[in-house]
């Protein structure tokens, strides 16, 4: 029987304990999924580095086909730029040029909107933001609550012997949660203080009544307590659709070389 093996990362901060690997095993012929392994809480112990084991863990998983991280794998444009900076205002390098194009399109539908800052933010959070049926609030990529992470993520991507792909878990969970007609207040709200354990319990519910997934109750469990653990699952969960073809294309225009954060489509094959 053929099987194939997808992971989702979800990163915290490399001196908490808040970082989580899920294993996904994928059977075409079936169109089934296996939660597989879930190991959450990793942190670093004595002298070995949570990287190290995250590295070690993924090295011991056996071949991959993609790897779902929930943090940006790529620096936002300016900062990888080594030309000599005119300035925003007048470069002509394509990110920007799809940054001041989408920027003064979107001010003449709505007000004005702040001027946006390539060396934070990147094409894709600008996209996401804005032109899909809800309205998201994706990180930048260097912003001040996520640059640490994605220090580290880039950090971990150079050592990881897979395909590595950028999902936003809040747009993956509402994708396939409104596929599985979760309601929408379960999918705005997983990852509240309040009510946000019952969310992921409803969700995790509906795959496994619907017999899209298989997972060990002690998994299910750690999942809707802890909602890190969640994260990395809906991320391996999104490089799953990514393999069968159910992920959103890049929209037309959209510069080559500057990354794009995977997104299942509106509507799902199960």
């Amino acid at each position: 029987m053929k099987v194939k093996l997808f992971a989702g990362l979800a990163l915290g901060g490399g001196k908490t304990d808040k970082t989580c690997l899920a294993l996904l095993e994928y059977y075409p012929q079936y169109r089934k999924i296996f939660l597989s392994q879930l190991f959450p809480r990793i942190k670093t112990e004595e002298e070995l580095s949570a990287d190290q084991i995250v590295c070690q863990l993924l090295d011991g998983l056996g071949k991959i086909e993609a790897v779902g991280f929930d943090t940006p794998l790529k620096l936002p444009k300016c900062l990888r730029c080594r030309l000599k900076c005119p300035g925003y205002e007048d470069c002509v390098e394509p990110e920007i040029k799809w940054m001041w194009k989408f920027y003064r399109e979107r001010n003449k539908k709505k007000r004005p909107k702040k001027l946006f800052t390539p060396y934070t933010e990147r094409c894709a959070e600008l996209y996401i933001s804005s032109e899909l049926e809800e309205v998201f609030h994706p990180p930048h990529a260097m912003g001040s609550n996520i640059a640490p992470l994605t220090a580290r993520a880039l950090f971990l991507q150079r050592r990881i012997n897979a395909p590595v792909i950028e999902v936003y878990p809040k747009l993956s969970l509402w994708r396939i949660g409104r596929a599985l007609g979760v309601t929408k207040s379960h999918l705005r709200f997983h990852k509240h203080s309040v009510g946000g354990d019952e969310s992921r319990e409803a969700i995790l519910e509906k795959l496994v009544q619907r017999d899209i997934a298989f997972i060990y109750e002690q998994d299910a469990r750690t999942m809707i307590e802890f909602a890190p653990a969640f994260e990395a699952f809906i991320c391996a969960m999104t490089a799953v659709l990514k393999f069968t073809g159910q992920t959103e294309p890049r929209p037309k225009g959209f510069p080559r070389s500057e990354s794009w954060i995977e997104f299942p489509r509106e509507t799902i094959r199960w």
